[in-house]
């Protein structure tokens, strides 16, 4: 059994054991006052003594929630590591910080390095450090469904009224290669066919581009087999608007211009009128209300302006 396993399962028992301790000792004082074995002193002093012990392991439960991530994530470091035929000074160096720190990282104490160490180590080793949240079973992704849907269903409604075929949703399978675009729309007067990647939080950017890619590179064979003969073909990724949106793509400016330079009023343009002469690839940050249905926000989101 790993120790950080070892030591989470002792907390709770600890705490377990305090709580047990002061009912028990609760019991049998009062037991003995009504008998007559113990004075009103002693049985104050077993009480109190009770209610430490349960306060200092509930304590202790509370600071020291199960480590069984933190511990996973020593080894999985650990075996990267030899891997490469590295020394924790290797990685140390590669991941600019101390060996006592990468150290304390492979012995399970992951919980107590920030994030942004844990990253540029898993960085260091060619890795990719992940984080998640689990909420209510499944009631976090419902959430995050709710938002794409409304993203979905709002850009879909705009292109409609901007003179556009838009199929929802369109699954693929071409010489072996499978997949889901968002929105396919398709312009009749250019010939100009639109891939529409929706993300309701700024993505892993390589593997969207990958994807995008993908999707760009099948597009117009997609939409001939709706009987839409396209002879152009462009591309927008539709994100939420937000601070920490906008924030993470700033982070990542550089990337993410190469991969979608247009952007504001440029995606609106060629949305209005779309030059089939040229590939188009462009970020659209699209605000949505939060806390209300789906079909709320999109009533009340803004629409693109038509000429």
């Amino acid at each position: 059994m790993p120790a950080g396993d070892a030591r989470s399962r002792a907390y709770v028992v600890g705490a377990g054991a305090g709580l047990a301790w002061l009912g028990a000792a609760v019991f049998l004082g009062v037991v003995a006052l009504v008998v007559g074995y113990f004075s009103i002193v002693a049985f104050a002093i077993v009480v109190a003594w009770a209610i430490g012990a349960a306060v200092v392991g509930v304590r202790v439960l509370v600071a020291r929630p199960d480590s069984r991530i933190h511990v996973r994530f020593g080894p999985q470091v650990r075996a990267l590591r030899r891997r490469r035929g590295w020394r924790q000074v290797d990685l140390s160096l590669a991941a600019d910080m101390s060996r006592a720190s990468v150290s304390r990282i492979e012995r399970g104490h992951a919980g107590e390095t920030t994030l942004a160490a844990l990253d540029a180590v898993a960085r260091a080793l060619s890795a990719r450090l992940e984080v998640g949240l689990s909420w209510n079973g499944e009631g976090l992704d419902r959430l995050l469904d709710a938002d794409h849907a409304a993203i979905v269903e709002l850009v879909a409604r705009e292109l409609r009224a901007l003179e556009r075929d838009v199929a929802v949703e369109v699954t693929f399978n071409i010489r072996g290669e499978r997949g889901s675009i968002d929105i396919l729309a398709f312009h009749p007067a250019t010939g100009v066919i639109l891939v529409v990647e929706v993300k309701s939080v700024v993505p892993d950017l390589q593997a969207t581009v990958f994807t995008l890619d993908r999707k760009s590179r099948l597009a117009i064979e997609i939409a001939r087999a709706r009987g839409w003969r396209g002879v152009a073909m462009g591309r927008i990724l539709v994100v939420a608007d937000g601070r920490t949106s906008r924030r993470r793509v700033a982070a990542h400016e550089a990337t993410f211009a190469a991969a979608f330079p247009a952007r504001g009023v440029a995606v609106r343009r060629w949305l209005r009128s779309p030059d089939p002469g040229r590939r188009f690839s462009g970020l659209w940050f699209l605000a949505i209300a939060r806390g209300a249905s789906a079909r709320q926000r999109v009533a009340s989101a803004p629409r693109v302006p038509r000429t």
